[in-house]
């Protein structure tokens, strides 16, 4: 235990200093228009967002496409074929999750009001070694902040928007950088911290598209849930771990038709 406290004393001063820098917005883009894009979010989520509040109160249904990923050198980091399936997977079921909560989700784009694309642009893998002696330091010196150890900080970047009749009426380009002193649990899989960022980017997602005020919370049964397919809200194998260890374990989530997803790990 003293070896891995001194390693991480060593470093606080370092982390500190360095450890809330912004995550980069991307350049290439999936989105229609840019032109409308505001400044929204800084600090470790960084946003530029637009949104016609008068045209959202008029969308009752929507068709979510599935999501894509950017290639090339604004990815930064080339997927593997399973890590993209997973990554992608995870991002489309917590978009699906949010924006179900606020919308009629409709199979075909012809029944919709508005159509709503995503794509994951980069994405920044974790570093596994690190983040696991960040866990056992943060096990042993509890509190509401964990420390990251540098070469540990993985980070996702994505984008979305909404149209109506072929109209952008909605638009988010977002990033998210894991930080050295917060409350982003380590994890023990290189697609940890773009996985477990999946949520946050739903959630800014569902909130630039939603209309003000907010339409009543929807919700669903097992027989008409229109997300059923991703599985899950909540994988409880692997929240569990996390409150116990604070260590963020993949599920490996899976798009499947009958909504039977995968729940194995996703450590890699």
């Amino acid at each position: 235990m003293n070896l891995y406290l001194c390693a991480v004393m060593a470093g606080v001063t370092t982390l500190l200093l360095g450890g809330c820098a912004s995550a980069p917005l991307t350049t290439a883009s999936t989105l229609s228009s840019s032109d409308q894009l505001k400044p929204g979010k800084t600090g470790r989520t960084t946003t530029t967002e637009y949104r016609d509040g008068p045209a959202l109160a008029q969308v009752k249904r929507v068709y979510l496409h599935p999501t894509e990923l950017v290639t090339g050198d604004a990815a930064r980091y080339t997927l593997k074929d399973d890590e993209k399936e997973l990554v992608l997977a995870e991002v489309e079921a917590q978009l699906c999750f949010e924006l179900a909560e606020r919308y009629e989700l409709v199979r075909e784009p012809g029944q919709s009001d508005a159509e709503v694309t995503s794509a994951v642009t980069w994405f920044e893998p974790t570093g596994t070694a690190g983040s696991g002696a960040a866990a056992a330091v943060n096990f042993f010196i509890p509190g509401p902040l964990g420390v990251r150890l540098p070469g540990s900080l993985g980070g996702l970047g994505g984008e979305a928007e909404m149209t109506a009749d072929k109209r952008q009426i909605a638009a988010i380009v977002w990033a998210r950088q894991a930080q050295a002193v917060g409350t982003d649990s380590p994890s023990l899989s290189r697609l940890g911290d773009a996985l477990q960022f999946a949520e946050p980017f739903a959630d800014d997602v569902a909130r630039v598209m939603s209309p003000d005020p907010l339409p009543q919370q929807k919700t669903y049964t097992a027989a008409n849930d229109p997300c059923a397919e991703y599985g899950d809200r909540i994988q409880a194998s692997g929240f569990i771990f996390d409150k116990v260890t604070g260590v963020y374990i993949p599920s490996g989530r899976k798009k499947t038709p009958t909504g039977e997803a995968s729940d194995k790990s996703a450590i890699q």
